[in-house]
Formats: structure tokens, C-alpha cells, sequence
């Protein structure tokens, strides 16, 4: 597989990246309850997870079954509507030291586990853009191609999600007052992405 090929998937990868959405919010508020790493970590499965159903060819199956489709998005949506409200519900407060989190960093992995795993976009965005860098010509299997894409996509996720997370929790340690606002308004963000993501489906 050409060096050039995976460097200019990274490049387009980054952009996706970059571009705000569940993942964001999630660790913004990961990162706000000091649980950055595990959050990172968490998402990091998530789409490995998801480089696996791939490879496997059930992601394209998936994309292909409407009622399928439906059940994981769903499952998604819901999952970031429930995230989101538990979110507004006990948003993060650390004026008292002595209440660093009311979340565990394993619960916190799991949950950046779900976040990233039922994130329908990002199936159909492995399965648009995997093939466009890839080739059946290549000395390499594709389903090995897939795989090196894949991790480089989830590595990349993993390094700048873990990077907005301590960015927050940066925002911590010198705003405390802003705090409650910036969780409030990831539970929000989660929420509406929950609502977009289940109104697309329908709409489709």
C-alpha cells in the first residue's frame, strides 16, 4: 500500500475529524470531569469496533438493510438524547474540591465506547471513503488496506479528541465560573445531535 495513499486519507480523515459532532461534545464534557484519557480512550474502541465491522464486509450489509440502518441509528440517536439529558441533569461542578466527578473513568471508557460505535455517519463515512484509497491492484489484500485505514482514522480521532478534552479540562483549572455553562451546552449539542440524527433517518 503506497505511503502517499495513506497520508492523503489522513489528510481528509483530519478534516472530518475536525469538523464538530457527537465526539466533540463528549469529550468536552469527559474533559471536564477530568476523565479526558479514558473518554479518548473510549472512542478509540469505539471506531476500532467499527474498522472491524468493516473489514468483516457487515458494514456494508448494514448500510445496505434499511430496517438495519434504522435499529443502529436509532440506537445512536437515542444514546446521545439520554447522554445529553443526564448531562444537563448533573452537569460537571468542581467549585468543591472535594467533588472531582461523579463519573467513573471506566464508565467514562464505556461511554466513549457507545458515543463512537453507534455513530452511524461515521459507518457511512468508512464505507464512502475507504474504498476511494484503496486498490484491488495493490500487493496488499484490501481487507488489510481497510484495516490500515482504519486505524488511522481511529488513532487520529484518539489524538485530537484526547486534545480537546484537556483543552477542557485546561478551562477547568482557570474559568471554574464557565464551567456549568460549557457542560450545559455539550449536553445541549448532544441532545440536538441525537434529534438531527433520528430526523434524518426518518426523513431518508
Amino acid at each position: 500500500m503506497r505511503f502517499v495513499s495513506v497520508l492523503s486519507f489522513w489528510g481528509v480523515a483530519s478534516v472530518l475529524i475536525a469538523v464538530p459532532g457527537p465526539d466533540w461534545a463528549f469529550a468536552i464534557d469527559a474533559g471536564l470531569r477530568r476523565h479526558g484519557a479514558a473518554a479518548a480512550g473510549g472512542i478509540v474502541l469505539g471506531y476500532a469496533g467499527l474498522t472491524l465491522v468493516v473489514v468483516a464486509g457487515l458494514g456494508l450489509l448494514l448500510a445496505t438493510t434499511p430496517a438495519a440502518l434504522f435499529v443502529f441509528t436509532a440506537a445512536g440517536a437515542l444514546y446521545l438524547i439520554w447522554r445529553g439529558s443526564k448531562t444537563l441533569r448533573d452537569p460537571a461542578d468542581f467549585t468543591d474540591p472535594r467533588d472531582r466527578s461523579t463519573t467513573s473513568a471506566r464508565r467514562t471508557l464505556f461511554q466513549g465506547m457507545v458515543v463512537s460505535g453507534l455513530n452511524p455517519k461515521a459507518l457511512l463515512i468508512f464505507l464512502a471513503l475507504l474504498p476511494q484509497f484503496t486498490s484491488t491492484h495493490d500487493r496488499w489484500p484490501l481487507p488489510v488496506q481497510f484495516t490500515i485505514l482504519g486505524l488511522v482514522f481511529t488513532l487520529t480521532c484518539g489524538a485530537f479528541y484526547f486534545a480537546i478534552a484537556i483543552a477542557a479540562t485546561r478551562l477547568l483549572d482557570t474559568r471554574p465560573v464557565t464551567v456549568r455553562i460549557v457542560t450545559r451546552i455539550s449536553g445541549v449539542s448532544m441532545i440536538l445531535l441525537g434529534v438531527v440524527l433520528a430526523l434524518e433517518r426518518l426523513i431518508v
